[in-house]
């Protein structure tokens, strides 16, 4: 089937709502919302439009989006990156495919359609072409999985080198096998209504994880130092009942001190200078006391209360500051600082950055409970205010003294899993 016989000329609009867009199948490539509409026309405005989906440009990334209805509305959409092996491939299209389809069933209608998009640039000498047919297994996976579960693919890009190509499209007159530019920053018709409705892209999904990475070189040692000795220090109270609740209870006041101390020095979001000054306020021992106290999890439920209000906006940058000082061998540790991150984030609105933590977390700790329901939720587009309304109602009860460490909880203070 030919781009011509998949996205003919017609009526049919799209309008860039903040958290929905809409797509036709194959006739025209939509998306409503409640001021205007605009039409994507061809495989070239849909590539164009991700970046705006998302919120960030996905970068190593497999982007499902679910499409719903006659004219097509965009739903919930899943990004994951991509495996690094072939032999993940199959499981992992199998999965994503169920996560999305039945994922909007539970809260509406299953969808009509799914875009698949891969996106991945070339690495040495490798070119878009080449990164293209390499990935189009993954596609077909992809394709076939979906299929399984009775939702057809209606279009699956490969987005690579500042190009785009259509692995549903034979046609070469309108889907070159060199690949397709795509539009210049700022110039497609979905970056003008974009720009209409307020949406931003924050750059690359690379820049955005880099904010949680912990720097190279001799501040990473001197951390793991610090680790090394709170484990130490911490190792005999956290196994005895008392010594573990005062443990929590230090955990909670030197968190509180930080936060205020953040919120003394506002910064502006997004700043690497502003990230780099946020973590001179932290010093190492105070960072370690922290991320370990963090590892038990009603201590990281207090934690994560601090979710909106004035409160919002320092507990975020501290826990950005906490999750790059988790350098290896304390990545694992990184999963609940990343997660009361993408957590506050959520909370205050911003679901890009939500789920860049999220996956990030689960990418330290893909077995981390409260990252793959916050997830979750994240991605099939419900309301955080219910589980809000459960933070705020622990605020007024106090914690509950273990008689021993939780059953599930198999972690030292030195680590989620004991060091040698």
């Amino acid at each position: 089937m030919t781009c011509g016989q998949l996205y003919p000329q017609g009526s049919r609009r799209v309008g860039p709502a903040r958290d929905r867009r809409s797509m036709n199948k194959h006739h025209d490539l939509t998306g409503s919302g409640p001021d205007q509409q605009i039409t994507l026309r061809g495989p070239g405005e849909l590539a164009d439009a991700l970046p705006y989906m998302m919120g960030f440009h996905p970068t190593d990334s497999i982007v499902l989006v679910a499409l719903h209805g006659s004219n097509g509305r965009f739903g919930g959409r899943l990004r994951l990156g991509i495996p690094r092996s072939p032999r993940e491939w199959e499981p992992v299209a199998a999965q994503l495919a169920e996560c999305l389809i039945r994922g909007s069933g539970r809260r509406g209608p299953r969808p009509d359609g799914i875009v698949v998009f891969l996106c991945q640039d070339p690495v040495g000498d490798e070119t878009g072409d080449r990164v293209m047919e390499r990935l189009r297994p993954l596609a077909q996976r992809l394709r076939t999985a979906c299929g399984g579960l009775d939702v057809p693919v209606y279009e699956a890009l490969c987005i690579s080198d500042g190009r785009f190509w259509s692995y549903c499209c034979p046609d070469a007159r309108c889907c070159p096998t060199d690949g397709t530019p795509l539009a210049l920053p700022g110039t497609s018709v979905m970056a003008a209504a974009a720009a209409y409705a307020g949406v931003r892209v924050r750059g690359s999904l690379r820049d955005m994880e880099r904010r949680f990475a912990p720097p190279p070189g001799p501040a990473a040692e001197d951390q793991v130092r610090a680790l090394d000795a709170a484990g130490a220090a911490l190792t005999s109270r956290i196994l005895d009942a008392q010594g573990r609740q005062g443990v929590a209870d230090e955990t909670v006041a030197l968190a509180r001190l930080l936060l205020e101390r953040m919120a003394q020095a506002p910064r502006t979001d997004g700043d690497a200078a502003a990230d780099a000054e946020d973590d001179r306020l932290v010093s190492d021992d105070e960072a370690a006391a922290v991320i370990l106290g963090l590892q038990d999890r009603e201590t990281r439920d207090r934690a994560a209360q601090w979710m909106e209000g004035e409160e919002a906006a320092p507990a975020l940058r501290l826990w950005r500051v906490l999750s790059r000082r988790c350098a290896a061998p304390y990545t694992e540790h990184a999963a609940a600082t990343l997660t009361l991150a993408g957590w506050v984030s959520w909370s205050v609105g911003d679901e890009p950055g939500a789920r860049v933590a999220l996956g990030l977390a689960l990418r330290a700790d893909p077995e981390y409970v409260f990252a793959r329901l916050l997830h979750q939720a994240c991605n099939e587009g419900l309301d955080p205010e219910t589980v809000r309304r459960c933070l705020r109602s622990q605020r007024d009860v106090p914690p509950q003294v273990p008689s021993s460490p939780c059953p599930d909880d198999h972690r030292t203070a030195a680590g989620r899993r004991p060091r040698t």
